[in-house]
């Protein structure tokens, strides 16, 4: 008995709701399956027999399933004869003969090797050559096979063949060649069978064919053909294949109504057409249905649904569905398809650690990753910058004995592009075309955006030519990668050319390359044209989303135009476009600039009624706007309420509240709050460090301000020279001159730019600790460096030298106030 839906089921209803009752479906009714005969047993000489050899010499044991096929003593009396008489003739096994073409390395060998086989002359040997040398899925040894056979005089043409070769052709994605057998088994009076208009539909339904599928099933009721569930299944998988949904719910539909009821390889092609027409939430719909109809799922089943969980972003529920598949008891047990799934949804939602669990897990399981499995990892480690992971999982691709195809290459390139190493980048590029691997359009676009992140556009443009070489055009993705590029490199000229080379190319602005433009424009402070080019926008009904309004709000924002940015916002909301995390810090932004805190919190406070939970970057907004107006407490409040949240605060939250603590002399919440950096291994940028070493200078806090100057020692190549000014007069004014000394000769090791303003810090707290002689030392370091010292720092120390009797110092000092008054004569 097999329990089937029926032509109501909700399942079959793309607009049912299965969470209503009053408008759930009568219950399905039942269909009986004709019971199954059995098939007849082949004759000896056609069964596959298993044969064991051992090679006692080699010390190896051969397990091989042959087919004798019809020998020699069983041919027609005229043949035998004809066989015995010649000495050329060899009275092969059909799979012998099928081993010896396969060996074959010419093709005009085949007919000469064929015809030395004396089993050619039993017409019964033809339908097992044929099903032996398809088994191989060599599909150019079997064409040259069956042209010979057609031309031996006791062939007969016969349908199992021609179905055998059609399938064959359908899975090298030959499907004219495979029509063409359809037609030429006719010419032969050869009634095509329903195996055959199978073979046929299965062929199409490989290359998403629908409608030429659709059309071999009406020839086959013309010719009165019963369709079978199997029949059902390739018109639904041509259908479902090529996306459309619709059509595959109608044919089960039909299906059913014609009393053929669906088995769990149907159930699993409708989930697919829903997969693949992106119809994820009615996938979830029918396979519910699937459980409360007590169809058992399969692991296909299953990998279905997770694919779809994922694109939803229910990745919790999809781990959910992963687990229970690992449990003891499940009959489905995870394999490669499903690891890569759920690998993809951890890299999704960021949790790369999961990644390469999961894949370990998978290596456990003894389960052998894929290409597409170590591609989605690849991915992963490439969407975090993470190179030098990527990389190894690259090499472990390699040793695996799998070979590296384009996506891989590319995920390595965007892996180097995303770190900021745009040279390593064009190295994998210039591999992956020595390895025969041809760059497609995505591989092109990534070459792009690591220049382009680099600011290297005169590259990205180079690269873009050579994509027009190679024959390959320009997409709107790769004019908008560039067009952030020059936004990033201040690059005017360059973002109105090429504007002007999409326009010549036909490739018209969508959503995002207006983004890009605009951003690009607000970045070098081009204001009025990011205006101009968001009126043609709208002007080419392009629809702005939430970035749009995010890019002009926040640029008109930072160029102080305050009252012009809150326009945008009236925009949006005659658009019914929704708020984004980035528009409302935009926003709080904006009003807290103006000081108008009231509104800001007015938006901060919508944002949360809304439904759209503020995000680290909104609580450091809203923190900022208390850091305006001083008022400590609120923002330190808020920032326990975004803990409290279970939100991570960043280096930029730390800082903003330490600014405004420090303001409102409140030293021990800041050195509080550093502990809790350390604690939670937040990284210590550089506002915060000085935030930290002003309130260890309140509290003369040594020890402390010691720890984070050692602590901020290996970045201080990126810490800006204020602040290291600053570093250095906090440790000269605590008498910390050694310390001092050490950090600046660190400074000099880190090849920071030292301007005349570091060494005026260092020269004036020199003196004051009284180390008169380490200051004219200093002096001659400015010397050495290109940075001639003032009349003034001379000056300054020539009493020095005079009180303790240093004529020989005083003689120097003179000597270099005297070369100064000349070159200022």
């Amino acid at each position: 008995m097999a329990t089937t839906p029926s032509s109501a089921n909700p399942s079959l209803n793309p607009n049912s709701n299965p969470q209503n009752p009053a408008a759930s479906p009568p219950k399905p009714r039942l269909i009986r399956l004709p019971s199954k005969t059995k098939s007849p047993q082949p004759p000896p000489w056609a069964e596959k027999k298993l044969v064991v050899s051992v090679d006692y010499d080699k010390g190896q044991r051969r397990v091989a399933a042959e087919v004798a096929g019809v020998g020699k003593d069983q041919i027609p009396a005229k043949y035998r004869i004809r066989v015995e008489g010649s000495r050329w003739q060899r009275d092969w096994k059909v799979s012998e003969v099928v081993e010896r073409i396969l060996r074959l390395k010419h093709w005009e060998d085949v007919e000469s090797m064929l015809n030395c086989w004396a089993g050619r002359f039993a017409r019964r040997n033809f339908p097992l050559l044929i099903r032996e040398i398809t088994n191989t899925g060599s599909l150019e040894h079997a064409v040259h096979v069956f042209r010979w056979m057609k031309n031996q005089k006791n062939y007969c043409a016969r349908n199992d063949m021609y179905n055998m070769m059609i399938r064959l052709h359908a899975r090298h994605n030959r499907i004219d060649q495979a029509r063409g057998l359809f037609f030429e088994m006719q010419k032969w009076r050869c009634k095509p069978d329903a195996e055959t208009y199978n073979s046929l539909i299965h062929a199409h339904a490989r290359a998403s064919q629908w409608r030429w599928a659709m059309n071999i099933m009406e020839d086959m009721l013309r010719a009165a053909i019963p369709p079978s569930r199997t029949t059902y299944n390739n018109l639904i998988n041509a259908c479902g294949s090529a996306g459309n949904w619709k059509k595959a719910l109608e044919i089960c539909k039909n299906m059913t109504e014609n009393g053929v009821g669906p088995d769990l390889v149907t159930h699993n092609i409708v989930l697919s057409a829903f997969k693949n027409g992106a119809q994820y939430s009615k996938a979830l719909s029918y396979f519910e249905l699937m459980k409360e109809e007590k169809i058992s799922p399969d692991i296909f089943t299953l990998n279905i649904v997770i694919h779809c969980l994922v694109k939803l972003r229910q990745f919790g529920k999809a781990v959910d569905v992963f687990n229970s598949m690992k449990e003891k008891r499940s009959e489905c047990r995870p394999d490669v398809v499903t690891y890569t799934s759920i690998l993809h949804a951890y890299s999704v939602c960021g949790q790369i650690e999961n990644c390469k669990a999961v894949f370990d897990m998978m290596l456990a399981e003894g389960l052998k990753p894929n290409i597409v499995t170590y591609n989605a990892l690849l991915g992963a480690y490439a969407s975090h910058a993470m190179h030098v992971e990527a990389l190894s999982i690259f090499k472990l691709l390699k040793q695996s004995g799998l070979q590296p195809d384009v996506v891989s290459y590319t995920s390595l390139l965007n892996a180097y592009g995303r770190s900021a190493k745009p040279e390593k980048a064009r190295e994998i590029f210039d591999m992956m075309k020595r390895n025969s691997r041809k760059p497609n359009r995505v591989s092109y676009n990534a070459l792009i955006d690591a220049y382009g992140s680099a600011g290297m556009l005169t590259e990205a443009v180079e690269v873009l030519r050579e994509m027009e070489r190679d024959g390959i055009q320009p997409d709107i993705v790769s004019i908008s990668t560039l067009l952030a590029a020059c936004g990033r490199c201040d690059q005017i000229v360059k973002i109105d050319g090429i504007l002007s080379a999409a326009k010549s190319r036909g490739i018209q602005l969508n959503t995002v390359g207006y983004n890009s433009a605009i951003g690009s424009y607000m970045s070098v402070g081009e204001y009025d044209k990011a205006l101009r080019l968001y009126r043609s926008m709208r002007e080419s009904n392009v629809k702005p989303d939430s970035v749009t309004f995010n890019v002009l709000i926040s640029g008109y924002c930072k160029a102080g135009k305050y009252s012009e940015s809150l326009k945008f916002l009236d925009e949006m909301m005659d658009l019914q476009i929704p708020l984004s995390k980035e528009v409302y810090s935009s926003l709080i932004c904006s009003y807290s600039k103006q000081g108008q805190l009231t509104e800001a919190e007015s938006i901060f406070n919508c944002m949360r009624e809304s439904g759209c939970y503020p995000d680290v970057v909104t609580y450091t907004a809203m923190i900022h706007a208390y850091s305006l107006t001083e008022n400590w407490k609120r923002a330190w409040d808020l920032f326990q309420d975004m803990e409290g949240n279970g939100i991570q605060p960043d280096p930029i939250a730390f800082s903003s509240l330490m600014e405004v603590l420090n303001r409102a002399c409140q030293p021990e919440k800041v050195l509080q709050l550093a502990e809790l950096m350390r604690e939670k291994h937040i990284p210590l940028n550089s506002s915060a460090a000085y935030e930290i070493i002003s309130s260890c200078s309140m509290l003369r806090d040594w020890k402390t301000a010691s720890q984070v100057i050692e602590h901020m020692e290996p970045s201080l190549s990126s810490i800006s020279v204020g602040i290291l000014n600053q570093l250095l007069h906090f440790l000269g004014k605590t008498g910390k001159i050694e310390i001092m000394m050490k950090l600046f000769f660190k400074i000099l090791a880190s090849c920071s730019n030292v301007s005349r303003a570091t060494y005026s810090v260092l020269l004036k707290n020199l003196l004051a600790a009284g180390k008169w002689r380490k200051y004219i030392e200093v002096l001659q370091w400015m010397e050495d460096a290109g940075i001639q010292p003032s009349m003034y720092m001379y000056r300054n120390v020539l009493s020095y030298a005079w009180k303790d009797n240093s004529t020989e110092y005083v003689v120097l000092i003179q000597e270099k106030m005297s070369t100064l008054r000349e070159n200022i004569r």
